[in-house]
């Protein structure tokens, strides 16, 4: 018997698996073009749910191609017998880590607390989110690195979100009791409208030994800048009770020099203190620190327009067949020029995306 005839006399029994490695290869490709490649790809709070499905598909795969296999049914039984051995295995040993954080980001997920581009505060870590990932969640950092926290982590600790909305700034200092509350209220007040923040307005935390300790809080909308805003704040509260001739005992004064009655410990007075007060307000280091929170929170926000515009595109293709003649024209120069808005929007994802900094 020829090479030629005994590859055609086996070549049957091989069919199937052929057929069936063809089928599972060609389901997974579309897949995967389907969730992340198609029309720029899903948003990165929907991949969550294609990365578990994808997962899904190649376990029906494997099971597939075991099927299809020309083994006997023993030899079948054995290898179903092992996958699950190993499936029990892998399952029993990375039950601490690996299944643990995806369960915790199923958790993250349903519990919606946080999204891309928010503030997180966790134990001692704190930045803005910037990937939220099947088992870690990624945050940048205030010195602009990348720290990658694991989801169980974030669901067995307590988690701290500045909401986009606005948030409270704070800040706290020590004066004496030589001075009026009612004085220092007032102060405090005009320092932190000075720092551009709403509403402020100052509790008395603590009557001490040496000082009364007050803390100023106000409103601050534009979260982003909340770096800028603390620092800001406290350079606004020297600078008003300085120029009121309010001295700062914070925490508690220890000067150990003799000095004549009536001289206070206050910053000398420069002309150039405006003039450098100046610069640092128009300063904005959010902008270089949480770089790529921004581009991330950017992406979201317009892969969130595009999806609404689909769902206005495909809402009036629906209305299309139902209408007169005039209406349907009409609706039909509405698609064309959302579909111009939309390829808009998926272009400037894609610049977006190819720019992302990693």
């Amino acid at each position: 018997m020829t090479f030629l005839d005994h590859f055609f006399a086996i070549l049957p029994k091989f069919l199937p698996i052929l057929f069936v490695l063809a089928l599972v290869s060609s389901g997974l490709w579309v897949a995967h073009w389907f969730f992340f490649r198609r029309n720029g790809g899903l948003k990165e709070e929907d991949r969550f749910s294609a990365r578990v499905g994808m997962l899904l598909l190649v376990g029906i795969g494997v099971v597939l191609i075991l099927l299809a296999l020309p083994l006997d049914k023993e030899t079948h039984k054995d290898l179903f017998q092992l996958l699950a051995l190993l499936i029990t295995a892998v399952i029993t040993l990375s039950s601490t880590t690996f299944v643990s954080n995806a369960l915790a980001g199923f958790m993250l997920r349903g519990m919606q607390s946080f999204r891309l581009g928010d503030f997180l505060r966790v134990e001692s870590q704190f930045g803005r989110v910037t990937e939220r990932g099947l088992f870690h969640t990624e945050i940048q950092t205030e010195e602009r690195d990348l720290t990658t926290l694991p989801n169980l982590f974030l669901v067995s600790h307590p988690i701290t979100v500045i909401r986009s909305s606005g948030t409270i700034v704070s800040a706290t200092v020590s004066l004496g009791y030589d001075i009026p509350h009612q004085t220092i209220d007032k102060l405090l007040v005009e320092a932190a409208l000075a720092a551009k923040l709403n509403d402020p307005f100052v509790h008395i935390m603590e009557l001490g030994d040496y000082a009364v300790t007050y803390r100023i809080s106000g409103f601050l909308i534009e979260v982003k800048q909340l770096l800028s805003a603390r620092s800001k704040l406290r350079a606004k509260m020297l600078t008003t009770l300085h120029d009121a001739g309010i001295e700062i005992v914070s925490p508690v004064v220890m000067n150990q020099r003799r000095l004549e009655d009536g001289i206070r410990v206050l910053p000398p007075q420069t002309s150039e203190l405006p003039h450098v007060e100046e610069k640092a307000v128009d300063s904005n280091p959010e902008s270089l620190i949480f770089d790529k929170a921004d581009a991330m929170a950017q992406i979201e926000a317009l892969k969130e327009q595009r999806d609404a515009i689909r769902e206005e595109i495909a809402g009036l293709e629906a209305q299309i067949k139902s209408k007169g003649e005039t209406i349907r024209t009409w609706i039909e120069r509405r698609i064309t020029h959302i579909r111009q808005e939309e390829e808009r929007l998926s272009h400037l994802i894609q610049q977006a995306e190819a720019a992302k900094i990693e």
